[in-house]
């Protein structure tokens, strides 16, 4: 919805202006299978990921995840979603939308008859407005939410008339009148305050965006309303009437109710309306989704049952396949990984590059190293200090040691924004500054950055996934290289790194992010002050201001122009780096028909109801 990236443990996934396949994917492996079988529907699919689902709001600062988001997808419907190609595909099965008027931007959506809960409730109007309404940021009175959070990444809950929904959308923020419901609450019909050319990627509802929250249950669980019915009226009167008392309310539901990690006692938190259901959920374990009888859409699933397991270990992803114990695996691709399923029987292997790229953000507010209050509210002190730091990082090392061994064609990504080999990359890059900065690491320009500073450096906390071998080999990269120019870096590595995100509690963090759209202004939620994705944060006026305008700019041209003028300026900040474009492995039992995977979030779970079993 240009609102957010989704954050990913081990596989984890990038940001780009107009995301576009990078690479082909080519099969490195054969089907060894020695008597072809023909597919059948029925039967199950065990699915191998290396984090645990934690939240069924992947809406929220702390949900948005693509172990998260995956689940969701299997549950829910939307107006349409991508296909492998990321063309946007229309699901009438659901509902149906239009654009009304140009001038001004309107757009109606209308809920299909078959759209419904599966406790038998009609999905309605009262379930697209709590979308608008908590993720638009329209509704809320608290504008600072820097304490309320919580050690483990979840929201306080607000009191009195205080409301906080911890979700945003830039572009749904342009929504600010009321919008109207019609067709007896099967439809609403929104009008931009301003032009939006992404209006069809960023739909209430729409792609990677599934009004997955029912209104009835938050009602009965926020505001004590039984009747659905009744409790989904009571949600739009409470978002059309700005009632603060109810929304606070409301806002703690939606922010905190919907994250668990094992099977809740309230059956009504797995209330769904998609092709699957949960059924069961192990902690640390596997979740299990089940076919949904009740489910009238279109995306009816072949298999009756499929098993998401976990693990972080690669390794142990490419033993459980070739034990047969699950049937589809995308782990962390390395040479080994992939050497140890080349020429595997029965197993298909596909590798190619991903729409996901590796990178080092700071953090600006924590009283560390990075942070100007640190020295005295002396900015260009913290600068010197970020970009000394990001001078030492061993970004073409990484890539040579970690990822040419899997990719020889690999290089180093120099673009926050736009993906290697997209139309405007290689402007971008020239024009950036960068590779000229980062190119490689040198120590010496360091060393002078840190003098002019003086007095005593506080160590660097560097935060990644512990237990990913990959990051592990880069943080002892960084580390040496970081330590050369008189930086102490601590191990501030942690399996539950996500769910640290933005606590403060680390000065560097080492992970990747995954497209969840092709929204030209995806990347916003990333770099604006207190952007939703912006974890450390960071803030320039200048670089709100340019995404403000990027949002609503038609013109290719000046598109290009925003984006370049946002990189250069997160560059001169010192705001972090970009590493490589992740390398990607899927290898699946050859048995299995119709596995294919794209770029974006869902990833390989993007067509799950097409799979077949042998």
């Amino acid at each position: 919805m240009g609102k957010k990236l989704m954050r990913l443990a081990a596989v984890v996934v990038a940001s780009s202006l107009a995301l576009t396949a990078c690479g082909s994917t080519d099969k490195t492996g054969t089907d060894n299978t020695s008597a072809s079988t023909g597919a059948k529907k029925g039967g199950a699919v065990s699915v191998m990921w290396n984090q645990p689902l934690y939240s069924l709001n992947s809406n929220t600062s702390f949900g948005t995840a693509t172990a998260n988001a995956n689940i969701i997808y299997m549950m829910n419907d939307t107006f349409n979603y991508y296909d492998k190609d990321l063309n946007l595909v229309k699901n009438e099965g659901f509902g149906t939308y239009e654009k009304v008027s140009d001038n001004p931007l309107k757009v109606k959506l209308t809920l299909s008859d078959k759209a419904k809960w599966s406790d038998g409730t009609p999905v309605s109007a009262a379930d697209l407005i709590l979308y608008y309404g908590a993720v638009s940021g329209n509704f809320n009175t608290v504008k600072d939410a820097s304490g309320l959070q919580n050690e483990d990444g979840t929201i306080k809950k607000v009191e009195g008339s205080n409301v906080y929904f911890d979700s945003s959308s830039p572009s749904l923020a342009l929504i600010t009148e009321f919008p109207e419901v019609g067709d007896d609450n099967k439809s609403i019909t929104y009008t931009y305050s301003k032009p939006y050319a992404d209006w069809e990627k960023a739909l209430i509802g729409g792609a990677n965006a599934s009004v997955n929250i029912p209104a009835h249950i938050v009602a009965k669980r926020a505001l004590g309303e039984a009747d659905a019915t009744k409790g989904a009226q009571a949600i739009i009167d409470a978002f059309k009437n700005k009632d603060n008392a109810s929304l606070s309310k409301i806002s703690n539901s939606w922010n905190t109710d919907w994250n668990f990690v094992e099977m809740p006692k309230d059956p009504e938190l797995l209330v769904q309306y998609g092709p699957m259901k949960i059924t069961d959920f192990k902690k640390d374990q596997y979740v299990t989704l089940e076919k949904n009888d009740k489910y009238e859409g279109t995306n009816v699933p072949n298999v009756d049952k499929i098993t998401v397991r976990y693990n972080e270990d690669p390794a142990a992803a490419v033993s459980a396949l070739k034990n047969k114990e699950v049937q589809i695996i995308s782990p962390q691709s390395t040479a080994d990984i992939l050497k140890s399923l080349q020429g595997a029987q029965g197993i298909t292997t596909e590798t190619g590059y991903e729409g996901t790229y590796e990178h080092v953000d700071l953090t600006f507010n924590n009283g560390g190293p990075f942070d100007p209050a640190t020295y005295g509210g002396d900015a260009e002190k913290a600068r010197k200090v970020r970009q000394a730091f990001l001078m030492t990082i061993p970004r073409q090392e990484i890539v040579d040691k970690i990822i040419k061994p899997l990719m020889p064609d690999a290089n180093v990504r120099n673009s926050y924004i736009n993906l290697p080999g997209s139309p405007n990359y290689d402007d971008t890059v020239a024009a950036n500054g960068m590779n000229k900065t980062y190119a490689n690491p040198d120590t010496e320009g360091a060393k002078k950055l840190l003098a002019e500073v003086g007095g005593t450096l506080k160590p660097v906390r560097l935060l990644y996934g512990k237990g990913n071998k990959r990051r592990e080999a880069q943080f002892a990269l960084i580390k040496a290289s970081a330590e050369k120019a008189g930086f102490q870096v601590v191990d501030n590595g942690n399996p539950q790194w996500g769910q640290k995100l933005g606590d403060k509690s680390y000065d560097a963090s080492l992970f990747g992010w995954q497209s969840t759209s092709t929204a030209v202004a995806e990347s916003q939620a990333n770099f604006i002050t207190n952007g939703q994705n912006n974890y450390g944060g960071y803030t320039n006026a200048d670089i709100d201001k340019l995404y403000d305008e990027l949002l609503v700019t038609t013109d290719p041209a000046r598109q290009k122009e925003i984006v370049i003028e946002v990189e250069t300026k997160l560059v001169a900040d010192a705001f972090g780096v970009t590493i490589f474009q992740f390398p990607g492995i899927t290898a699946y039992d050859s048995g299995l028909k119709n596995v294919s995977k794209t770029t974006i979030s869902p990833t390989i779970f993007w067509n799950f109801w097409q799979w077949e079993t042998a």
